[in-house]
């Protein structure tokens, strides 16, 4: 099938059709999984957003609460403690600005200040939040796929076919919000690599990634630094640059139209490879 590939945000949009984009990771958190508090006050989260700039990123993706595996739930005026200082710093950085919150309060904060995209692990299931995005009209939206809360997602990892039922999950999901007048352009679909899945359910999803172009958006894709490289290389986190580029490289090879990365410039040069070579040709 044709799948449309302008995604429309606040303030941009997005061409996917002429390259891949590549989506920086700024964890303003003390406990995330890789980078946990690297830069968790808002000066060093700010001159890490001008880092990523003068590395080629294409959006900046601004979150105040770890999801690894295990991670307690944040008080809505904690993120956005985090969170406030490092928005309004961004959305006068000439690129889109996501932010990544699961709150719908949080999301209301964030819109307000006038940022693009809202990337929610959970698809928009806290209450009110479908609504807030249908009601905003502009703003882009990233669905994604995970069973349950962070704390206890990888004891929730039964599945007959991990890919029909991310699929099922994330059209029920897409079709809610078309129901409430949400365009179709607005939303990319993730299906939440690490995310209340094994390390064999995760290979198989990238195996068969493919399959869920079916349900007609692009898709966003987030291997950057994760677990199941670890099992594959044998590699600690802070070793894993090597196998996150080849994982996006491999994902925009299957039809994935922006990666979520932390390592920035080399997954540029990468992917300027693999355009050069022929990139995607469907």
């Amino acid at each position: 099938m044709t799948i449309s590939q302008i995604w429309k945000t606040t303030r941009f949009d997005l061409d996917l059709a002429e390259r891949p984009l590549v989506m920086g990771i700024v964890n303003v958190t003390p406990d995330s999984f890789s980078d946990g508090g690297q830069h968790d006050d808002a000066i060093r989260a700010i001159d890490f957003c001008e880092r990523l700039l003068d590395e080629g990123v294409d959006i900046l993706d601004i979150g105040g609460e770890s999801t690894r595996p295990g991670a307690p739930r944040l008080a809505v005026d904690e993120e956005w403690r985090r969170l406030e200082p490092v928005l309004r710093a961004a959305v006068n950085f000439g690129v889109p600005v996501s932010v990544d919150t699961c709150k719908t309060e949080v999301m209301r904060r964030a819109l307000d200040l006038g940022v693009d995209i809202i990337n929610d692990v959970q698809a928009l299931r806290d209450e009110g939040a479908s609504a807030l995005l249908a009601a905003h009209g502009t703003a882009g939206i990233c669905l994604m796929h995970m069973r349950g809360q962070p704390a206890g997602m990888q004891q929730l990892t039964d599945y007959g076919d991990v890919v029909a039922e991310v699929a099922v999950f994330l059209r029920e999901r897409l079709d809610h919000l078309l129901s409430l007048g949400v365009a179709a352009d607005r939303v990319t679909l993730d299906p939440g690599y690490g995310f209340a899945k094994t390390v064999e359910q995760n290979l198989e999803l990238q195996r068969r990634q493919r399959e869920l172009l079916a349900l007609g958006r692009p898709l966003l894709i987030g291997w950057s630094r994760k677990s199941t490289l670890g099992a594959v290389t044998g590699k600690a986190v802070d070793e894993r640059v090597a196998a996150s580029v080849g994982a996006a490289v491999a994902a925009v090879s299957l039809g994935a139209r922006v990666v979520r990365v932390h390592d920035v410039a080399a997954t540029v040069d990468a992917l300027k490879v693999w355009q050069a070579f022929g990139g995607l040709q469907a």
